[in-house]
C-alpha cells in the first residue's frame, strides 16, 4: 500500500487549525475539544458563535491582536484558542495582552462592571512554555499560594504538545492533543474510532489534505513564514556584525567581541580584515 503521511497536513500549522476548529460547520468538534480542556457545563456551550478573531483598537495608535480562534459562549463568555509551532519569547506577555483586551473591549464608559464576562485563553505550543513543571496542561487563574480564588473571570489554559506523553491517559484531551500532533495516518484512523467529532474532525482534515487549493493557500503562507523568518535572521546577523564592527574599532579583543555578539573567532576575523 502507498505511504500518504506526507499528502497529511499539519493540523499544528495555526492556518489548518483555524479551517477545522474555526469554521461554523465544525462547532461540535469545537465544542468537544473545549469541553476536554475547560471545567465548563456542557450547556454553556451550546450554540458557540465564532467571531471576529481581530481584537478591538481604543485608539488609533493601540496595538491590535489577532487570535486564531474566538468564541462566545451561551452566556457570553469570551474564549480565545492560539496555537505556536515555533517559540515566541514574549508568549506569556502575548498572552496577558490578548486577555486584557478580552476583558476591557466588553465595556463601555458608563455601563456597569457587572457586564464583564469571563475571558479565557487557551495557549497550544509544539515547545516547551511552562519549564517549571513537566505536565502538558495547566490552568491559571487569580488565586493564592493557598487556593484560595480572588475571582474566575480571567483563566489561562496552556497545553504543550512537546510534552504530550507516548502512551494514552485515554482522557478525551490526550486524544485531541495527539490529533493537533499526528503526523501519520495510521495514528489519525486510530484516533477516528474514539468519538464521533474526533471521526469528523479526521475527516475534515483528510479532505483539506486533498483539496488542491487548500494545499497552495498552506504553502503560500509556509512561504511566507519562511521569507519572514529569513529577514528577521539577516536583521540579527547585520546587527551583530556592525556590534563587533564598532567593537573592533574601539580595540576590544577577540574574546569579548565573541561573548559580546555571540559570533565565530572565524567571522570576527572576517570582519577584522574588512575593517583593515
Amino acid at each position: 500500500m502507498e505511504n500518504t503521511n506526507k499528502s497529511l497536513l499539519p493540523v499544528k500549522s495555526d492556518f489548518i487549525f483555524k479551517l477545522i476548529f474555526g469554521d461554523e460547520r465544525n462547532t461540535d468538534i469545537l465544542t468537544s475539544f473545549l469541553l476536554s480542556v475547560l471545567d465548563i457545563p456542557n450547556d454553556e456551550l451550546a450554540g458557540l458563535i465564532i467571531v471576529n478573531p481581530y481584537t478591538k483598537k481604543e485608539t488609533e495608535n493601540d496595538k491590535q491582536g489577532i487570535l486564531d480562534v474566538r468564541v462566545n459562549t451561551k452566556t457570553g463568555k469570551v474564549i480565545h484558542i492560539e496555537i505556536q509551532v515555533q517559540p515566541v519569547p514574549e508568549m506569556i506577555e502575548r498572552t496577558i495582552f490578548y486577555q486584557s483586551k478580552m476583558v476591557t473591549e466588553q465595556i463601555s464608559s458608563g455601563q456597569d462592571w457587572s457586564v464583564i464576562k469571563k475571558s479565557i485563553s487557551i495557549i497550544i505550543t509544539d515547545y516547551d512554555l511552562i519549564l517549571a513543571d513537566k505536565n502538558y496542561h495547566h490552568q491559571f487563574r487569580y488565586r493564592t499560594t493557598s487556593g484560595v480564588e480572588y475571582t474566575d473571570l480571567t483563566e489561562i489554559n496552556t497545553l504543550e504538545l512537546s510534552k504530550l506523553p507516548h502512551n494514552t491517559d485515554n482522557s478525551d484531551l490526550w486524544h485531541w492533543m495527539k490529533f493537533i500532533k499526528a503526523d501519520s495516518e495510521e495514528v489519525l484512523n486510530m484516533l477516528a474510532q474514539t468519538s464521533p467529532q474526533m471521526g469528523k474532525a479526521v475527516g475534515v482534515l483528510k479532505e483539506l489534505s486533498a483539496d488542491e487549493q487548500t494545499r497552495m493557500l498552506f504553502e503560500a503562507r509556509e512561504n511566507e513564514r519562511r521569507d519572514w523568518a529569513s529577514r528577521m535572521g539577516g536583521a540579527v546577523r547585520d546587527a551583530k556584525n556592525e556590534v563587533a564592527i564598532n567593537a573592533i574599532k574601539m580595540g576590544m579583543p577577540t574574546e569579548t567581541i565573541v561573548s559580546l555578539t555571540g559570533l565565530t573567532h572565524e567571522e570576527i576575523e572576517a570582519l577584522m580584515t574588512s575593517v583593515e
